[in-house]
């Protein structure tokens, strides 16, 4: 994806496959009938590991960085090589943002006892490091046993010296904003990335599937808040329904982009 002179990449940590019916609040078939387009051709819903990489000539960005190297190398563990495939090494890195701080978005951080990005500036809102690391620290090992990887918990305490937190909306590095949009974490956010007139969207895991922007009724079951997160997700679809922004998600099949148009009782969705 293009923006401007800022060039957004995909970095692939692998992907899981699930049924559809377990991740989501919609447990038939039939619920999933009209959004065929999401799942593989086993009736599976992909879902990705990975992040994405900005680059502006000054800068090299990495936002998210997978379920990391303890995994199912079946399955996942691929980022570093994915980052290498596209020119960049992992001492080249400038800054990683983090949407928020869930296992699989924070496994390539660090091996427990240090950054593995030994350049960078690692970037998260203050609400999720204290919701992680604070004196009653989020329980992530059920997700751990189901998709493997480590809990937040043994990750994120090699950072300390080498974070910086945002708490508000605002500009973190050139061309890169970010905004709350909390529910699936406390200190869950959306970045926009701008350059000139041009502006993209990348969604953390505010959306895992673009189903969850096509209707209003769909919870996934990792939100911590799914009442807040459900809301949220409806302020999100209703501000970028037509606006012809591009849009991806961590775990969007291949971390495509994609663009959200208004529909006659349904939003449609549209890969790029």
């Amino acid at each position: 994806m293009k923006v401007g002179h800022i060039t957004i990449d995909a970095v692939s940590d692998g992907s899981i496959l699930a049924p559809p019916t377990f991740v989501f609040n919609k447990p038939t078939g039939e619920d999933w009938a009209p959004h065929q387009q999401f799942l593989d051709e086993n009736g599976q819903l992909v879902f990705e590991m990975g992040g994405f990489l900005i680059r502006d000539g000054e800068r090299t960005v990495l936002v998210d960085v997978g379920i990391g190297p303890h995994s199912d190398p079946s399955r996942t563990g691929s980022f570093m090589k994915s980052l290498n495939a596209l020119g960049v090494t992992a001492a080249e890195v400038t800054d990683v943002a983090l949407t928020h701080l869930h296992f699989d978005h924070v496994g390539w951080a660090s091996d427990g006892e240090r950054p593995l990005f030994p350049n960078a500036t690692y970037r998260c809102h203050q609400a999720d490091w204290d919701f992680f690391l604070g004196p009653e620290p989020y329980d992530d090992s059920l997700g751990v046993q189901l998709m493997g990887g480590q809990r937040a918990i043994e990750i994120l305490p090699a950072l300390a010296e080498r974070v910086e937190t945002w708490s508000g909306d605002e500009t973190v590095l050139p061309g890169i904003d970010v905004r709350g949009a909390p529910g699936h974490t406390p200190g869950s956010t959306v970045l926009t990335i701008s350059s000139g007139n041009d502006r993209a969207v990348l969604l953390g895991d505010v959306v895992h599937c673009p189903v969850e922007l096509l209707e209003d009724d769909w919870e996934m079951i990792g939100d911590v808040d799914r009442a807040l997160a459900r809301r949220t997700r409806m302020a999100l679809a209703r501000e970028f329904e037509g606006s012809d922004i591009p849009m991806a998600a961590t775990h969007f099949p291949g971390l495509r982009f994609g663009r959200l148009l208004p529909g006659t009782g349904m939003r449609r969705w549209v890969f790029d």
